[in-house]
């Protein structure tokens, strides 16, 4: 037998939940300083003169220099936050009474499913993997899963609906810290990002190193049976996860296409103007698409990496010997991870302080590479001290030899091909590479050519990401086979936090320019708030690119992991069983993306319409005597994304389900096969070429360079052509990219879970046939 690892069982019982508490206070901590900014006007001196003494000349106000009323500002922020604030609670919780609905359903589905393998025995079972030994019965695998599913299903919600309160708290407190520079508002933008990244990346795994522990209990020496209990965490993570990124991306392109449409294009008025009925819609839809629905999504890329390595690691020489510590690998891997995260987010907010506009992008870039790097150290010590130097691990009914520096690679190649396709990413999207420029410079010509050159570079914008995704695939599965995959995504993932805090500060900075136009605030502080949200489009987009890539590599080792458990030798594509799986997989991204579109399509005519009848039937709006009717509008994109969010996640709940009985496991691989093909390459495509088409519009309106100005100022027939450019990307950037990712996941985790139902019971066509 191979030599231990260094690190005894008591040492990582101690240091998995110490770095999950460590995560918690810290993310406590970021708030607790964001709550210093407070969102009530200050007491004035007899001279009218702010009541804070040595403040020191940094701290003079921007009012106090024009001349406007500071306490009126102020309120008018805290107002308008209310509002924000208010309108996404009601959104999320009826969201959630759809959800928890759909949840209960699907408990009860895992249950009688995985319960009727062994016709609902309570005897002791053979294992599946070590024959010669007994297992707990399947009802007692059935009944854990079904507990794993709620526990990830309810950690998902929780951390979504977390980042949510914590994004709408931050938004004006962002707004009135610009009006001391734009160094304070960044910090406070980006702590309150923190919160949200830091407080799921440690919940997520402090719940499944709890469940891990308490499933255990029971299990005993039966890991096998354990560890595929345990997937269910994954399952519950990413169903939450599909509704909240659907439901969420329609909510928030309904009210912003609505919003631009009329207010930009027809009535010529700035964007978040207090005027436009919509506008209200338009900032609580960025709290719930891009900062609840991206939290949950993350969560369960996290959740599913990681159960993906435990079911494989379970049936390799650490679960067949019980070696604890080098079976928690992945979940040593994702404490290291926030230690690191905790390290580099020290950099932007103490170390190094912003003090100008053109800082802030370079500023969140390095938060990637500082991560990167000192993560790479800390693979290399927890491969190091938490793996025995040799072991085996399981490789389609076969054991492989791997040493402890193989599964460093393929931590680090996981890791780096992240960093990777984050920079291309932003090559592609960001306004200040040739990419986006062209596509602004298109707009002369109008509307159409910005479209086709869109189109193009969001095609182009795909060739690195995938060589990038298939040489770490191919690295991985050569040194530790599907387990080196798994630990790949994990590697890919291991930064979550960071990651995360990078993409929340984006939603709550547009939030706060919204904030600042609607309050009335000098037109300087607006030019603050667009910087930092300029900064913030571009990192949403490398976030996404993460997800995908991360989404990619996950699927690809549950993959792995359901054609063992499903005992099918090997997927051969040459087969018709196969074969037909393959092509109507391929086909499901595209019919999901259309299902998607076409929501946002039709709730954002709702909204227009709406607008439109504001403009024409109130008198006052346009000249600012008469408040419209931001309600109408919030209920609009409410009840357009509950009703429209149904469809697109039954369609990827059921597919396994009904492919699985109907036509057995061999089509359900080709069905997962295909899936994963061709989602990654539309997600990745559509993400960046909305994200292009949204810089391109806010490289003409900033007018930085001599370029941008012959294409400018903002109504230029360009400009227009821009917005056009940016209106259609919208839906394929925030609903259907970012939702074809937990399409791919959740199909392949879903597929897992059921494999040993599908495995015994599945395939009742071809047994007739």
């Amino acid at each position: 037998m191979a030599a231990p690892a260094f690190l005894p069982e008591l040492a990582t019982q101690v240091v998995v939940p110490v770095a999950a508490v460590v995560g918690i206070a810290f993310a406590v901590l970021q708030w607790v300083l964001v709550s210093k900014v407070k969102l009530s006007p200050e007491p004035r001196r007899g001279d009218g003169s702010s009541a804070k003494s040595g403040a020191g000349a940094s701290e003079y106000l921007i009012e106090e220099e024009e001349g406007l009323n500071e306490h009126n500002v102020v309120v008018k922020c805290a107002e308008i936050q209310n509002a924000i604030s208010e309108g996404a609670t009601s959104f999320l919780f009826t969201e959630y009474k759809y959800v928890g609905l759909f949840m209960g359903i699907f408990a009860v589905l895992i249950f009688l499913f995985l319960g009727s393998v062994e016709g609902f025995s309570t005897k002791s079972q053979p294992c599946h993997y070590s024959k010669g030994k007994t297992c707990k019965p399947a009802l007692a695998n059935a009944l854990f899963s079904t507990i794993a599913f709620v526990l990830g299903a309810v950690t998902s919600l929780v951390s979504g609906f977390l980042g949510m309160k914590i994004a709408t708290y931050a938004n004006a407190r962002t707004t009135l810290e610009a009006r001391k520079g734009v160094g304070k508002a960044f910090i406070t933008a980006f702590r309150s990002g923190a919160v949200m990244g830091f407080l799921l990346a440690a919940s997520g795994l402090f719940v499944l190193y709890i469940a891990i522990n308490l499933f255990g209990i029971y299990y005993g020496d039966d890991w096998e049976g354990l560890y595929e209990a345990i997937t269910g965490y994954g399952l519950g993570g990413s169903s939450m996860a599909l509704f909240g990124r659907v439901g969420g991306g329609i909510y928030t392109k309904a009210a912003d296409v609505g919003a631009d449409l009329v207010g930009k294009v027809e009535r010529n008025i700035p964007e978040d103007d207090p005027r436009n009925p919509a506008v209200i819609a338009d900032n609580v839809g960025d709290n719930v698409g891009d900062i609840a629905g991206m939290g949950s999504d993350l969560f369960g890329s996290y959740a599913e990496s990681s159960c993906a390595a435990l079911v494989v690691a379970s049936i390799s020489s650490f679960g067949i010997n019980h070696e604890f510590t080098p079976m928690l690998y992945p979940l040593l891997v994702s404490s290291v991870g926030i230690i690191a995260c905790l390290i580099t987010t020290l950099f932007a907010t103490d170390f190094f302080k912003i003090k100008a506009v053109d800082e802030i992008e370079p500023a969140l870039k390095k938060q990637l590479i500082i991560s990167t790097a000192v993560m790479t150290v800390g693979i290399a010590l927890v491969s190091w001290l938490g793996l025995p130097y040799t072991f085996t691990i399981f490789n389609f009914g076969a054991q492989k030899t791997v040493y402890n520096w193989q599964l460093f690679l393929c931590v680090a190649v996981g890791l780096w091909a992240g960093l990777v396709i984050g920079f291309v990413t932003e090559y592609y999207t960001s306004n200040a590479y040739s990419p986006v420029q062209d596509v602004a410079d298109s707009c002369r010509t109008g509307a159409a050519t910005n479209v086709i050159f869109g189109l193009a570079l969001g095609y182009k914008s795909v060739i690195i990401p995938i060589f990038a995704i298939a040489f770490s695939i191919f690295l991985s599965f050569s040194l530790a086979a599907m387990y080196g995959v798994a630990v790949a995504a994990l590697g890919m993932l291991s930064t979550i936090a960071t990651g995360l805090a990078i993409d929340a500060y984006g939603p709550i900075s547009d939030n706060a320019g919204g904030i600042a136009e609607m309050a009335g605030m000098s037109h300087r502080i607006r030019e603050r708030t667009d910087a930092l949200d300029a900064a913030g489009n571009t990192t949403a987009a490398i976030g996404k690119g993460f997800a995908i890539g991360s989404a990619a590599l996950v699927s690809l080792a549950l993959f792995g992991a359901f054609v063992s458990r499903a005992e099918i030798s090997t997927v051969d594509v040459l087969t018709p069983k196969v074969f037909i799986g393959l092509i109507v997989g391929a086909m499901l991204p595209y019919w999901f993306s259309a299902m998607t579109m076409k929501s946002v399509g039709s709730a954002a005519l709702k909204m227009v319409e709406e607008v439109r009848r504001q403009f024409n039937t109130i008198p006052g709006i346009m000249e600012g005597t008469t408040k419209p009717d931001y309600a109408t509008c919030v209920k609009i994109s409410t009840d357009a994304s509950i009703k429209e969010m149904i469809p697109p996640g039954a369609l990827v709940m059921l597919t396994p389900l009904i492919v699985g009985i109907l036509f057995g496991v061999e089509t359900l691989s080709g069905v997962l096969a295909g899936a994963l093909v061709s989602g990654v390459q539309i997600a990745i495509s559509a993400s960046n070429t909305g994200g292009a088409w949204d810089n391109a519009k806010k490289y003409i309106e900033a007018g930085a360079s001599e370029h941008a100005r012959t294409l400018g100022p903002k109504g230029s027939d360009p400009h227009k052509a821009a917005v056009i450019g940016d209106t259609i990307g919208d839906p394929l950037k925030d609903t259907s990219g970012p939702s074809l990712n937990i399409l791919i996941k959740l199909m392949a985790v879903e597929s897992l879970v059921f494999a040993p139902f599908f495995a015994t019971h599945g395939g009742i066509l071809f047994k007739w046939l």
